[in-house]
């Protein structure tokens, strides 16, 4: 049996430990203990371990096939690189902000496939997208996504799926979009405009920095990516964001030296904390239109899943966690091999890699439709 890693044990580390032990020798890495206890009882081993120091990751992975992580986005370049030179293979959800292109190099010389940005946006999208490249020439991409309670509760109507300082860099973190075949930076939290679903009602949507490995990946005219949040959330972050609470320069208060988003996350991560079983969804919609066999076509992708009470497992954990272990499975059992930084639009571009992902998703009741006016 494979051995498998998971290095992170947060609300994503913990659902994807659980769905690799059904089929995988599985062990969960996380520095703090109370991540891990629940993962005691599901024929996971754990260890408790300090994620920033690399040296100790490398000594820790080294009996493993395949490594997944789940770390915060700060610490997602140092510890992906430290796999890389490990000679590990890897699928990776962190959503740093450096160019994980520029390990490429490293992987390819280390026969390393490393799949990167691998939850449901970037990821899932990721792979629908790159599945049309291979059938279509592709003149727009849109991906509108968000994670949200399932009651709307003041002041925020808003909790987080993940960390909160990932979710602040939404905010924070220009857009980067394609117009034209120009990318284009766009302010976050920009062009918010109503989105209207039938089972959900009205959502705002934002410029959010989501393309990331497509501005690379991809020759597509206009593509861009948008957060979704309830009415009035846009505004809330807006006023914070402008009043300096998300800024990461130091300041010093009564002789103590503090950035104000440490500061801020502090604040917001019990006001952001889902409570025990507390029901959320997820929701997103891909559009994608060119032209097919000489004729103009459009496809439209719709996607709402919401908490599992079976599995007690969050929707937000499902969706990227799932995504993940199905392209995991891939990499783990040699159908998916390409050498070298492999985003998720690259795996889409297999049309069995694809079929497998969503045959391993719809297993787990995680549907993604096509509409039938597209």
């Amino acid at each position: 049996m494979k051995k498998i890693i998971v290095l992170g044990a947060g609300l994503m580390g913990k659902a994807m430990a659980k769905d690799l032990a059904k089929d995988y020798q599985v062990t969960a890495v996380d520095v703090n203990p109370d991540n891990l206890q629940e993962l005691k009882n599901a024929n996971i081993e754990t260890k408790v371990m300090d994620l920033t120091k690399t040296d100790e990751i490398k000594a820790c992975i080294d009996p493993f096939d395949l490594v997944v992580l789940a770390v915060p986005g700060f610490m997602g370049f140092e510890t992906l690189k430290a796999v890389i030179e490990s000679q590990k293979n890897v699928v990776d959800i962190s959503f740093g902000e450096e160019d994980f292109f520029l390990l490429d190099d490293l992987a390819k010389k280390n026969g390393i496939t490393a799949v990167v940005d691998c939850g449901v946006a970037p990821g899932l999208g990721n792979i629908i997208l790159g599945h049309h490249t291979q059938k279509m020439q592709i003149e727009n991409f849109e991906c509108l996504v968000g994670g949200l309670p399932a009651k709307r509760t003041w002041p925020y109507e808003y909790k987080a799926p993940f960390s909160p300082i990932d979710v602040i860099e939404e905010y924070t973190r220009p857009a980067r979009i394609v117009e034209n075949g120009e990318v284009v930076i766009k302010e976050a939290l920009s062009e918010a405009e109503y989105i209207e679903f039938s089972q959900i009602g009205t959502l705002e949507s934002f410029n959010s920095d989501g393309l990331r490995t497509l501005l690379t990946t991809m020759q597509i005219p206009n593509m861009k990516e948008k957060t979704m949040r309830y009415p009035g959330h846009i505004e809330y972050m807006k006023v914070l964001r402008e009043t300096g609470f998300f800024s990461k320069e130091e300041m010093t208060i009564n002789g103590t030296k503090i950035r104000p988003i440490d500061f801020t996350s502090k604040l917001l991560f019990p006001k952001w904390k889902f409570k025990d079983k507390e029901h959320d969804f997820t929701i997103m919609r891909i559009t994608i239109d060119g032209k097919e066999n000489g004729t103009s076509k459009k496809y439209v992708y719709e996607m709402l899943d919401r908490y599992c009470s079976e599995t007690d497992t969050t929707s937000m954990a499902r969706t990227t966690g799932y995504t993940c272990t199905g392209v995991a499975r891939l990499v783990a059992e040699g159908h998916f091999s390409r050498k070298g930084i492999c985003p998720p639009e690259y795996v889409g571009q297999h049309e069995d890699c694809m079929a497998k992902v969503f045959t391993h998703l719809q297993q787990r009741n995680v549907t993604v439709d096509l509409q039938p006016d597209a």
